[in-house]
């Protein structure tokens, strides 16, 4: 029988002294953890290298930091415990057990980390998802589990932090303390595992329970729970008008005709919304507007440092999206497609997510793709653990590199379009290198295989495509990141906030606003075979997709349960063509024919100063960033007074000319005017407003250009509510 391996003399380097010091904050940012150190001292940032972690403390400076014949003597001690000067002050006191530990850790000999002493597999935290009243308060206990299946106490030694400390605040001891209204997680970090604790704070008054009684999906038997569990009171359902303004802006990027505004709102059909619903998914404006959105996720653009393809090669990987969202093909499918991409541009466009993904000068460590396919097809952010292990995850900076291998072999082969296309190939093992697929670790020099992100093996048959092996794992339904991921970015399109926030931060230290929503949400997806229309259609016609963006006095200051619609501003290019198809005049963009609307443009170089100053993606990163939805003064000053605008709303040729010209009735031209822009009929006073200004003898030119302004102006024509 193997004996088993022997425990090191005195506390663990691994697992209790480099905890310590990752808990009291010695290895973050601002202290030690920084790329060059405090004051002579430098330690891995939040300890992802031990092995550097202890020459650094025990060697450095001839071993000043450590004195073995009088331990109670070593800096590491007497700075930390405020006994000798030190920057950071006072960390723990000299009767701590943190103090104690490291004195028993340096009588011992201080000895380095054990690779054959049992290693970290599991956290957990308790107690979880309780419900609270302000006020109260809650301890919690963080428990490891190692992989000799021992477990241990290590609530001394985890970090704990809030991700709502307005709501729910933790000291660093673990107390929980109920501050206010609402929902909040504390997230426990303890060596590279991570674990989290939800609590819900609800409102004091009562809420009518038949306030949460409606539903028209499965949508509903979340949301509204979860509101009633809060004491949030939904708002109303919709009108007619607003529900219609909205799903069109949603579905298509464009407003409704005044003839369809007129139709829909004279039907009297109970089932008109969900016909409508049916009618618009079958649309080209449908087609066009999603397109952009994965255009936008799979970063289409001309890469500017190495990209010989040009304008072309964007054009034909936007031609190619499009036709995969025409046929409605499955997001595993098409993710299939894209990550196992080989050939020339010319035959598969689809190589264009790796021609701008794999850069010039970063084609041997394959990083910078992996970080881009992890973010856009699995919604996690691993950049972090390029360099160092990350913060808020279980990643470690060999998880990275490991990931990275799968991209090891794709060999980008550049020609000048002229002489011929890129061309994309999976290189062969070289006769002469017998190693498998695999990148260099940079820190460690160790050449590391494609291993998962669970961190389960796969084996790369000679000679394989190791992104086949990869996108089996990610399409597989077992994986429900893949699923979530999708679906949580199209749940934040029509719903303006992510059950994710950010939408591609997918993390156990990153909970959902609604766990029950979010898992339900990702298998629907999955379960109908990964149908983008399906899952639409599922979102848009559920009763909080619905709800009107009025507020109540008991849900104004709510942004994360979907008690109201969210009003936002519409995307830069979907602004644009609102503006053009309200005043009839269409823009101009370099390159392609009148008429092309901002949505069908694949190149986002394509210079345009609206949709640069109104946050159109730049596709540079995955990112969900790269787009701003933010209102600035320069866009507000625009509006107002920007010379296209001007010119659209003076053209002769455009939606007012030809209503001065040609239409005589004033009420008419009033009514024509309010439908192109806000998609509803005048209220009562604002007809009067405008027919008081005619009456005072004002030109009538005038005062309709005046009204169509104020229109194209108002917030409720540059958002989508």
């Amino acid at each position: 029988m193997t004996p088993a391996p022997a425990m090191p003399a005195g506390p663990s380097f691994t697992n209790e002294v480099m905890p310590i010091l990752t808990r009291q904050g010695c290895n973050q940012g601002a202290c030690h953890g920084k790329g060059a150190g405090q004051n002579g001292f430098r330690l891995s940032l939040r300890g992802y290298a031990h092995e550097q972690d202890i020459i650094s403390i025990t060697r450095e400076y001839n071993g000043r930091r450590i004195d073995r014949n009088f331990p109670a003597r070593s800096l590491l001690l007497t700075k930390a415990s405020g006994s000798a000067t030190h920057e950071g002050g006072r960390v723990f006191s000299p009767e701590s057990r943190e103090h104690a530990t490291l004195m028993e850790w340096i009588k011992a000999g201080s000895p380095g980390p054990d690779a054959d002493e049992p290693r970290i597999s599991k956290l957990e935290v308790t107690p979880q998802d309780r419900i609270l009243k302000v006020g109260e308060r809650i301890h919690l206990k963080a428990t490891a589990t190692f992989t000799d299946g021992g477990k241990r106490d290590v609530t001394w030694l985890t970090r704990f932090d809030a991700n709502e400390p307005a709501i729910a605040e933790v000291t660093p001891a673990g107390e929980v303390l109920a501050k206010r209204n609402g929902a909040a997680s504390v997230r426990a970090a303890f060596l590279t595992e991570v674990a989290v604790a939800s609590f819900t704070i609800p409102h004091e008054s009562a809420v009518d329970p038949s306030k949460f009684q409606a539903r028209n999906n499965f949508i509903d038997d979340h949301v509204f729970p979860r509101l009633k569990d809060l004491r949030i009171e939904p708002s109303e359902k919709a009108g007619d008008a607003e529900f219609l303004r909205r799903i069109f802006l949603d579905l298509t990027g464009t407003l409704p005709t005044p003839a369809e505004v007129r139709s829909f709102l004279a039907d009297n059909d109970p089932a008109k919304r969900d016909k409508l619903i049916d009618s618009l998914i079958g649309r080209p404006e449908f087609v066009d507007y999603w397109t952009l959105f994965l255009g936008d996720l799979l970063q289409n653009r001309k890469e500017r440092d190495h990209d010989v393809r040009g304008v072309k090669g964007v054009r034909q990987f936007h031609e190619w999206l499009r036709a995969q969202v025409a046929a409605n093909r499955p997001w595993d499918a098409l993710a299939r497609d894209v990550l196992t991409a080989t050939g020339k541009t010319t035959d598969a466009p689809a190589i264009g997510y790796f021609i701008v993904t794999v850069g010039e000068f970063r084609e041997q460590e394959k990083s910078e793709v992996a970080e881009s396919v992890a973010q856009a097809f699995l919604g996690t952010r691993i950049g972090c653990a390029r360099c160092h292990n990350h913060p808020l995850e279980r990643y470690t900076q060999d998880d990275f590199y490991h990931f990275s291998a799968f991209f090891s072999r794709v060999k980008l082969d550049r020609k000048n379009p002229k002489e011929a296309p890129t061309a994309l190939a999976v290189a062969p093992r070289d006769a002469n290198d017998r190693r498998p697929p695999g990148v260099s670790q940079p820190r460690t020099r160790q050449y590391l295989q494609p291993r998962l992100l669970d961190r389960s093996e796969v084996k790369v048959a000679p000679g394989a495509d190791p992104r086949v092996s990869l996108v089996e794992w990610m399409t597989n339904p077992a994986n429900e990141h893949f699923a979530a991921a999708m679906s949580n970015r199209v749940w934040k399109h029509f719903m303006g906030v992510g059950l994710v926030e950010p939408v591609d931060d997918l993390r156990a230290t990153n909970p959902p606003s609604n766990p029950g929503l979010f898992k339900a949400l990702a298998g629907e997806f999955a379960g109908h075979g990964h149908d983008l229309r399906h899952l639409i259609r599922v979102i848009v016609k559920s009763r909080a997709y619905q709800l009107t963006s009025a507020t109540l006095p008991g849900n104004q200051a709510e942004t994360r349960f979907y008690s109201h619609y969210h009003a936002r501003r519409l995307p830069a290019e979907v602004l644009l063509d609102a503006i053009c198809q309200a005043t009839g005049v269409p823009e101009r963009f370099d390159g392609y024919p009148e008429g092309v609307r901002a949505l069908q443009v694949p190149d986002p170089g394509v210079n345009s100063a609206f949709l640069r100053m109104f946050g159109r993606s730049e596709r540079v990163t995955a990112c969900t960033c790269e787009r701003s939805g933010e209102v600035t003064m320069p866009q507000l000053l625009h509006l107002r007074n920007g010379e296209r605008m001007i010119e659209k709303l003076a053209s002769p040729g455009g939606v007012l000319g030809r209503l001065l010209a040609g239409e005589k009735d004033d009420d008419r031209v009033i009514d024509e005017l309010f439908l192109r822009t806000l998609s509803r009929l005048p209220e009562s006073a604002e007809r009067l407003a405008v027919r008081k200004a005619l009456e005072a003898g004002d030109p009538r030119a005038d005062v309709f250009r005046d009204l169509f302004w104020a229109l194209l102006n108002a917030k409720s024509f540059a958002f989508n509510s």
